[in-house]
């Protein structure tokens, strides 16, 4: 399920990123995504290709990763981001939530860090 306002476009953050084209509201859910599952030895793989920036770790001890469908892999990092992801492991999905109002034309980020404050630097130097 993606809100039929959510959509892709180019991002001043680099590349594309996921836009409002309407006001949402505070503890809004834009999108249920299901995940494809991956046990470690094959996030070992993916962790050697460009799809690496893409997964999120997933599963016990977080050894495994996800491919999220939809559009949960296109929302670009923010230290102060304006969503939040959620797993849902039992029904292997990924959930993102507005944690701000948002106002029409915003990019919609999310931390990778999971936490939407949480400065702890990622993997890569983020705008």
């Amino acid at each position: 399920m993606i809100l039929p306002f959510i959509t892709i476009a180019a991002s001043e953050l680099g590349g594309r990123g996921v836009f409002t084209t309407e006001n949402i509201p505070v503890d809004t859910t834009i999108e249920i995504s299901p995940i494809i599952a991956l046990n470690p030895e094959e996030r070992q793989h993916v962790e050697k290709t460009e799809l690496f920036n893409y997964i999120f770790e997933w599963g016990e001890g977080y050894t495994g990763a996800a491919v999220a469908l939809g559009y949960v892999s296109m929302y670009n990092h923010s230290y102060h981001s304006n969503c939040v992801y959620e797993m849902d492991f039992e029904n292997e999905e990924i959930r993102i939530r507005t944690v701000k109002d948002i106002v029409k034309g915003d990019e919609l980020t999310i931390n990778y860090n999971a936490d939407p404050d949480d400065t702890t630097p990622i993997w890569f130097e983020a705008k």
